[in-house]
């Protein structure tokens, strides 16, 4: 089989009328209500060319999708090194040997306060890595199944549906680490007032 790729556009036709009557010499004329000669027709004049175009028209949202999952991974990697310096702040403050007992309980509060947000950033941040990755999985997968001819489409959607599952928990956790930290802020003007 003879492929169009380099050729004319007329050089192209002709290829492509040729695959045309060889397929009616093979399977007949189709009927107008014969949707699936149609389709088979369809599939027999596609070309490798056409089928990487389609391919990489169907990865364009997916990479996308992987843009703004980088962003979000961006902002969560500032959060938590926000969260480390400040941890540091206090570590050296208790460990400077602060004289007051209610300075140092809390500073310890504070700093247990900032283990928890650190888990849950973490956990944050590993979901919206596994959604990465498996958005490049799906990408991927687009482009072999195209050149190998397997059908992926199950693992495809599959892999799709999980990345989106995790990018949904991510955010959950964003969120609840960012309750975290204004809960934070809310109890000391109430941690104040007390004394």
């Amino acid at each position: 089989m003879s492929s169009s790729v380099g050729l004319s556009v007329k050089e192209a036709a002709a290829v492509d009328r040729r695959r045309l009557l060889r397929f009616f010499r093979i399977y007949g004329q189709p009927r107008r209500s014969d949707f699936s000669s149609i389709m088979i027709m369809q599939t027999a004049l596609q070309t490798p060319l056409t089928d990487l175009a389609h391919v990489i028209q169907l990865a364009v949202a997916p990479v996308f999708l992987l843009t703004g999952v980088g962003s979000v991974l961006s902002v969560l990697t500032n959060r938590v090194g926000r969260i480390v310096d400040r941890t540091r702040l206090l570590e050296g403050r208790l460990s400077a040997g602060e004289s007051e007992s209610s300075a140092s309980a809390g500073i310890r509060c504070e700093l247990a306060l900032l283990s928890r947000r650190i888990r849950v950033i973490n956990w944050a941040i590993s979901l919206c890595s596994l959604c990465a990755l498996l958005i490049c999985t799906v990408i991927v997968s687009l482009f072999v199944g195209t050149l190998v001819g397997l059908d992926f489409h199950i693992f495809i959607a599959t892999s799709f549906i999980i990345a989106m599952i995790a990018l949904i928990l991510a955010l959950l956790f964003f969120l609840r680490e960012i309750y975290l930290a204004t809960a934070s802020l809310r109890d000391k003007p109430q941690t104040v007032r007390r004394k």
